[in-house]
């Protein structure tokens, strides 16, 4: 149980809410800001305005799967009142305080790291990672269905990237029939491609490996999918970046080309929010329950 600790989340979107109704199953103190729009009621938390006193005493602060902008804006989509994490507010956070997000920008990290607060990126745990991919493979399948006149069955299908949603990208087209080629960079994942099925390549030989494709699945945050790579794609293929902002394609060029090139982070948030929001519960809940234990402070 989180009874008595106190988590402040603040802004987001529909997947906090199942954050929010998992804390107070817990009988965590959970304050919401920024939620001023939301109609769904839930009993015993309090909803508090974006001010800097609202933060004090906070043992945990939740921010949303990004957590801030570069300029420190949290987003929030049931409110119209702007919301940014400054060092104001930041300062009157508890020293043992504990800031969660699912993947923080530089200024986010450079606030923390300032006040000597612990950050914690959800995102950048394996678990929560693999279980993410689930929700992410299905949009990605949503978009491709939507983008394409074949099927995904009997279609070339590329993967670049076979780490914990490139695998599960991978094994899911593969599994509806789809022929799979996997874009790799080391020696072990090259082994473990070719014993799933896939037909591996590694990522030097990009170029001449993507002539003759379909659907062209990026999960690497690195320009890879360069003018070059693009230039050799026939022009029936789709591109679905699944790597975070800005992607690790030349959208520029693609659209020149007449490639239908599209840039998709936060999957899991668009099409299955309530799912998501209980994979980063989940995973908030065991950190939230370690640091209680550490802190020895477990009723």
């Amino acid at each position: 149980m989180l009874t008595g600790v106190n988590v402040v989340l603040a802004g987001g979107d529909a997947r906090q809410l199942e954050v929010i109704r998992r804390l107070t199953e817990l009988d965590a103190t959970v304050t919401i800001i920024g939620f001023d729009r939301l109609d769904t009621p839930f009993p015993g938390v309090t909803k508090a305005e974006w001010t800097e006193e609202a933060l004090r005493g906070a043992d945990a602060l939740v921010l949303p799967p990004v957590g801030t902008e570069d300029d420190g804006t949290v987003s929030a989509i049931f409110t119209d009142k702007e919301m940014k994490l400054t060092e104001a507010y930041v300062s009157r956070l508890p020293a043992h305080c504990q800031i969660y997000c699912g993947m923080a920008k530089a200024y986010l990290k450079k606030l923390c790291a300032a006040h000597q607060l612990k950050l914690i990126e959800l995102f950048e745990r394996d678990d929560v990672a693999i279980y993410n991919s689930i929700p992410t493979a299905e949009g990605a399948l949503m978009m491709a269905i939507q983008h394409t006149d074949i099927t995904i069955h009997g279609s070339t299908c590329m993967v670049l990237g076979l780490g914990r949603t490139g695998l599960t990208m991978a094994r899911t087209l593969q599994a509806l029939g789809a022929k799979v080629k996997a874009g790799v960079r080391r020696e072990e994942s090259f082994a473990r491609a070719f014993e799933m099925g896939f037909e591996p390549f590694y990522m030097g030989d990009l170029a001449r490996q993507a002539g003759n494709i379909d659907l062209l699945f990026n999960t690497i945050p690195n320009m890879i999918v360069t003018a070059q790579v693009i230039a050799g794609l026939p022009l029936r293929a789709v591109i679905i970046d699944l790597a975070s902002k800005p992607g690790g394609t030349d959208f520029r060029f693609a659209e020149k080309r007449g490639i239908k090139a599209m840039l998709a982070p936060g999957l899991p948030g668009i099409v299955a929010p309530k799912t998501a929001g209980r994979i980063i519960a989940n995973g908030l809940i065991q950190l939230l329950l370690e640091d209680q234990r550490l802190r020895g402070n477990e009723p």
